[in-house]
């Protein structure tokens, strides 16, 4: 890996920190048309900062941290934000909050004790993601369009967010102190 700073999809991950307050300003003030256009540039830009590294061999070590830092706070604040507007519980805001929290202080007493190793999320970890991006995105489009009916929708996005954010918790856990030096 390169050990630029300023790349390309450096730039669009840190435009993409930039968006973090304005998504939130605007989801504060329940002007949440707008957050949704913040949030669906915010994930394209994910998409396209990662792409251009690999296309343009812009990869850094600095665009390694920085890009799960980015989605992590995007991720993480939307839900606070959506459970302080009462659009998600906060029970399972907690929980998903807990998860990560979880494997920050696990990837950190690594880094301590063993040194910088790799810390590669597991499929069931990406899943995890998707499944909380994809349940954030659905209640900021319910509260943009109303008309929309997503009850149900919502309902099982809930039921599968909880199960698979304890389910990678546990994973992660299991993993790791199983194989503590492993990549």
């Amino acid at each position: 890996m390169q050990g630029r700073i300023f790349t390309v999809p450096n730039q669009i991950t840190l435009l993409r920190l930039g968006f973090l307050p304005i998504f939130l300003s605007l989801i504060a003030y329940q002007h949440y048309r707008w957050g949704l256009l913040v949030l669906v540039v915010a994930g394209l830009s994910d998409g396209i900062d990662g792409l251009l590294a690999r296309k343009l061999n812009q990869r850094s070590s600095l665009g390694a941290y920085l890009d799960p830092i980015a989605d992590k706070l995007l991720l993480s604040s939307s839900f606070v934000i959506l459970a302080y507007k009462t659009r998600l519980a906060w029970w399972l805001t907690i929980i998903v909050l807990s998860r990560d929290i979880l494997i920050l202080i696990v990837a950190v007493v690594i880094l301590l004790i063993s040194g910088y190793r790799p810390f590669p999320p597991s499929t069931f970890g990406k899943l995890t993601t998707f499944f909380e991006i994809t349940l954030v995105f659905t209640v900021v489009l319910t509260a943009a369009f109303p008309t929309l009916h997503s009850r149900l929708l919502h309902n099982v996005l809930v039921d599968v967010v909880t199960v698979f954010a304890i389910g990678s918790a546990v994973h992660y856990s299991f993993t790791i102190t199983r194989h503590p030096s492993a990549p």
